[in-house]
């Protein structure tokens, strides 16, 4: 069974659809989505019904932890339990509106993280802080972080990706950051490519037992990506 951890979708169904064709994904492997599978692409919908038709496992990003934030603070609304929250944008109210039964079982029953100890790596959306012990990682954190501040730095100075800092194991796997393309530390893999932005939507592709390599050439190997079909969202802002 190979395994296949794929970057931030952000509803590019297509070209989901075309990297799995591209890596010959079957019913036999095991498919893994670094999270933020929906929202600013054209069909969130059509990705959340690959995840579930390949059994998936999905690991929860910032945008569906938005979405579920919303949900839960509407349905306490609807039942008199609270006052009614600050909206969401536009764009996550849309979504959250078309959102059918089976898609929020899909988002809540997502994972902060997924350990995968026949590959030594685990999956986290955005990262980790590297001073703290994976225990102690708050969820915010596995959820958006994206540097750090480097020793000796001044507060607010000398932000660096927190993958320059970390040293494992086990190997990191993440996405949440595309601002620098595919990031191949030492210890770490950033796979988001920015395919919403225009760029590639980028998978890993493990055989069975297979430790995900610390030499960058043999990870690069290992990699495989779908160019996007257009230019789907232009970011006011990294989110």
């Amino acid at each position: 069974m190979r395994t296949v951890i794929v970057g931030d979708v952000h509803g590019c169904s297509s070209e989901l659809d075309a990297l799995l064709d591209a890596v010959a994904f079957t019913s036999g492997d095991r498919l893994v989505f670094v999270g933020d599978l929906i929202v600013r692409g054209p069909d969130s919908l059509g990705v959340l019904d690959i995840a579930r038709t390949t059994g998936a496992i999905m690991v929860r990003g910032n945008h569906e932890q938005k979405l579920l934030d919303w949900h839960e603070g509407r349905q306490r609304w609807l039942h008199g339990q609270e006052p009614a929250r600050q909206p969401i944008g536009k764009l996550h109210r849309d979504l959250g509106r078309a959102l059918r039964p089976i898609d929020w079982s899909l988002l809540e029953t997502s994972k902060l993280w997924l350990d995968l100890p026949d590959h030594d790596a685990r999956v986290v959306h955005a990262g980790i802080d590297p001073a703290l012990p994976f225990e102690r990682q708050s969820p915010d954190t596995l959820l958006r972080i994206r540097t750090v501040t480097a020793p000796g730095s001044a507060r607010g100075q000398g932000a660096v990706l927190w993958g320059t800092r970390y040293t494992g194991p086990p190997h990191i796997l993440f996405g949440h950051n595309a601002a620098p393309g595919l990031q191949l530390h030492e210890w770490a893999t950033g796979l988001d490519t920015g395919c919403v932005y225009g760029g590639r939507l980028t998978a890993m592709v493990l055989a069975e037992g297979q430790r995900v390599p610390r030499a960058v050439a043999a990870r690069r190997a290992l990699l495989v990506s779908q160019p996007a079909r257009q230019v789907w969202f232009v970011p006011a802002r990294p989110a």
